[in-house]
């Protein structure tokens, strides 16, 4: 089964729509279930020029007991978004580490002069 979808709003893009699949498989990479995952669609506020439509959008994600919303400009930003997360590996990402002043000192000692 796939992520469930949800829109007040009229929908989601067909390029979203060709997109999911790809970002379904790498769920399933990661160990993750698309068909426990919802993610719905609405305005993110008011129209600030009422003939224009509002800008934004919110994404709500529902997963278990989890939930996050994102605010973004359209259905692709979004799926980027969700795709980095979901990429995301649990932990901190580890920094390399510079090498201290002594190290640092012996290395440029040891060079040929």
């Amino acid at each position: 089964m796939s992520i469930i979808l949800q829109s007040t709003v009229g929908g989601f893009s067909a390029q979203f729509m060709r997109k999911l699949p790809l970002v379904e498989q790498a769920m399933r990479e990661h160990g993750l279930e698309p068909s426990e995952f919802v993610i719905s669609k609405d305005y993110a506020s008011t129209a600030t020029i009422p003939i224009m439509g509002p800008f934004f959008f919110s994404y709500s994600v529902f997963f278990g007991e989890e939930t996050f919303t994102v605010t973004e400009p359209n259905d692709m930003v979004f799926l980027d978004y969700f795709l980095k997360r979901v990429l995301a590996s649990d932990g901190p990402p580890e920094l390399p580490r510079r090498p201290g002043l002594m190290r640092r000192l012996f290395g440029w000692m040891a060079e040929a002069v």
